[in-house]
């Protein structure tokens, strides 16, 4: 996608107030292109940290996971565009109708406000859940044929959902450790540097960066692993 690697890097935002927050932006906003806010956050802070953050000039990737009935998601993806988020999701598993409406409700809102629309994501399976990589990819195919931008999958379904999707289509690869790293509560996990050579468009990273005693030099350290493989 002609991007570097540090373009490539999502760190997760897994973290209880907006000082945190805000604290590992400051730290890593000039090597990282984007931030995860996901349910703890947006819970604790609501959507004025997505404004702060953008504020400090980063992107979001507004990870909230939508499922619900059609109208409803299409509602959520509307405020998220209003946001100005770089990257929205919802659950695959809500169905193509579902899908189709966030879709359009994203085009629509766009339209409307003259806010550049965001990348509609959607779920798979989570990656601290065993799946058949069969599964992931049929939702990814499911997400492409009801106008999805791309998915969210682990990296052991990077290369069956590209096959199955072609190129084009956006990959993003949560679950991601570092050569070492503990695993934590993922079950699918990956290397940075794997993830890249399978084809993976964003690796998301959270507490590998985000609990190092110094997160600057780990997501350094993430980055040149990153730029090996590419």
């Amino acid at each position: 996608m002609g991007k570097n690697a540090g373009e490539k890097l999502i760190v997760a935002l897994d973290v209880e107030n907006r000082d945190k927050a805000l604290g590992l932006v400051k730290r890593l906003r000039s090597r990282v292109g984007l931030f995860k806010i996901g349910l703890q956050l947006y819970t604790s802070e609501g959507p004025e940290i997505v404004r702060a953050v953008i504020d400090q000039g980063a992107g979001i990737f507004l990870d909230l996971k939508f499922l619900d009935i059609p109208n409803t998601v299409a509602g959520a993806v509307a405020e998220a565009v209003k946001l100005n988020v770089f990257m929205v999701n919802v659950h695959a598993s809500g169905g193509k109708e579902m899908m189709k409406k966030a879709v359009e409700s994203a085009k629509s809102t766009a339209d409307k406000t003259g806010i550049r629309a965001p990348i509609l994501l959607a779920v798979t399976v989570l990656t601290s859940a065993e799946c058949p990589a069969d599964e992931v990819v049929r939702l990814a195919c499911l997400a492409k044929d009801s106008g999805m931008n791309g998915i969210v999958c682990s990296g052991r379904e990077i290369s069956p959902v590209r096959e199955a999707c072609g190129p084009g289509f956006i990959i993003v690869t949560p679950g991601i450790r570092p050569s070492g790293a503990k695993q934590d509560d993922q079950s699918r996990v990956m290397t940075p540097g794997e993830a890249i050579k399978s084809g993976a468009d964003y690796i998301v990273v959270g507490r590998p960066i985000s609990q190092s005693a110094d997160p600057a030099e780990a997501a350094a350290g993430i980055i040149e692993e990153m730029e090996r493989a590419l």
